[in-house]
């Protein structure tokens, strides 16, 4: 709908009702996990049997509580891990990326392009598979060339968290280089003139044009990197992330405690989110 085009009455409440139905559609499913990580039941569903911070808190079966239940915080911390490293990797390749993307121009620049974009079409799936298979290759290759054992080739964390990376750098570029392209050059040239290196010019004028969208970037870096599933399953070991670990609870039987592990999830995306939108607004 064009705001500056009249509209009939009838197809305003249409368009509000639309607007509402989306958002209730988005926010229904989320706000019914939450309802029931407050629910005094062993069961994730009706009927509702009172108001409690046990699957929160608790620390008696069967109310064994998120910050209780020590495989639920275990991987928490390897998600924590995972992302930290990832959001590294991805904020500081995507940057150098940003940079030759929007900076320099080179034969087959369009065909390296369109393969960074490659994995954000690619199923997780399909990438983990293909990850998983290359990286059983070159170990094996070189195990029976050296004699030694490559871990880090093997299933494990090392293993996630380039997985994860193989795809998240592709975003962290594209928010970067958004932001990149509309800095202007002539104010590196300036500080060029004034005396400044290459490389002073544009760690004291680039970089802090660009860091809300470097920040942005790990946020959604480090956002990504916590909710992956696909891949992720595909490449993991002995240590299970957080995604992981609910899987293997909800096989068994769900209960309240994932529901209060995705209330907890939901705020600090949230939180994560408002702060960078923050900072943001700060540096305009």
């Amino acid at each position: 709908m064009i705001p500056s085009i009249p509209q009939p009455t009838f197809t305003k409440w249409c368009y509000r009702a639309y607007v509402t139905a989306f958002f209730v559609y988005l926010a229904l499913p989320l706000a019914v996990v939450c309802v029931f990580a407050f629910n005094n039941s062993v069961f994730p569903s009706l009927p509702w049997e009172g108001f409690t911070m046990e699957w929160f808190f608790g620390s008696e079966a069967p109310f064994i509580g998120v910050f209780n239940e020590r495989s639920i915080m275990r991987a928490i911390g390897t998600s924590a891990f995972v992302a930290f490293w990832v959001s590294i990797l991805a904020v500081t390749v995507g940057t150098c990326n940003a940079f030759l993307f929007v900076r320099h121009s080179f034969r087959g620049k369009a065909l390296l392009y369109i393969l960074m974009l490659l994995p954000l079409i690619i199923p997780g799936v399909i990438l983990g598979i293909s990850i998983l298979v290359f990286s059983s290759t070159v170990a094996n290759t070189l195990e029976d060339a050296t004699g030694l054992w490559f871990d880090g080739l093997r299933p494990g964390l090392i293993l996630v968290i380039l997985g994860q990376f193989s795809f998240i750098t592709t975003f962290a570029t594209l928010v970067i280089s958004a932001r990149l392209q509309k800095f202007d050059p002539s104010l590196e040239e300036a500080a060029l003139n004034l005396g400044a290196s290459q490389w002073g010019a544009i760690r004291q004028i680039t970089l802090p044009f660009l860091l809300p969208a470097i920040v942005a970037s790990a946020v959604v870096s480090i956002l990504m990197s916590f909710e992956n599933f696909n891949t992720t399953l595909m490449l993991v070991g002995s240590e299970s992330p957080l995604t992981i670990t609910m899987f293997d609870k909800l096989k068994q039987g769900s209960t309240p405690v994932l529901n209060a592990v995705s209330l907890l999830l939901i705020i600090v995306s949230a939180i994560l989110g408002l702060l960078s939108l923050l900072f943001q607004n700060t540096k305009r």
